[in-house]
């Protein structure tokens, strides 16, 4: 009985001074500082302040992946179809500015809640339920542009195939 008691007095110790390790101090004649678990010549003990953490509740809100992953799937597929009208696939057109309206469709219409999201070069560039989305001052050269229908949280629920386009822009060294 004895023995078994011993052993967890002997734990217990254990894990609390591992708990209130201490920690010294000490200044070199240059001026360097070294820090250590071990007491040194001229080193000072200093309190270490016990590390702060925070535990975050789950939030009620939050659903199970693979829920979601099917609500997004059954809103994607409400949709039969979904493309960029203009600028068409491979075209190449001059613009003065660089201003590019962008014009989309899809089949069915947009159901409520949703926007069209265009993407330039895999980045969101603009939103709108209208279906028509002019993105300003977009530099000379090739570009890749992504549709895609967005829901109220901003999930993709469907995307189209993207297509390339080529802006020509007047330069001052030509």
């Amino acid at each position: 009985m004895k023995a078994p008691l011993t052993l967890a007095t002997g734990l217990l110790l254990l894990a609390t001074a591992s708990v209130h390790a201490e920690v010294y101090r000490h200044v070199d004649a240059q001026g360097n500082v070294t820090f250590s678990d071990e007491p040194m010549q001229g080193g000072e003990e200093i309190e270490v302040k016990p590390v702060t953490t925070i535990t975050l509740p789950k939030p009620d809100a939050v659903r199970e992946t693979e829920q979601l992953l099917e609500e997004v799937e059954r809103e994607g597929a409400a949709y039969e179809s979904l493309s960029l009208i203009s600028p068409e696939n491979d075209q190449a057109f001059h613009s003065g500015n660089g201003d590019v309206t962008f014009e989309v469709r899809s089949t069915p219409s947009l159901r409520r809640g949703h926007r069209y999201e265009v993407t330039l070069d895999g980045q969101p560039v603009g939103q709108s339920t209208s279906g028509s989305i002019t993105v300003r001052n977009i530099d000379r050269g090739t570009h890749q542009a992504g549709v895609h229908i967005v829901d109220r949280d901003g999930i993709q629920v469907k995307s189209g195939q993207p297509i390339t386009f080529t802006i020509h822009r007047p330069s001052r060294l030509n």
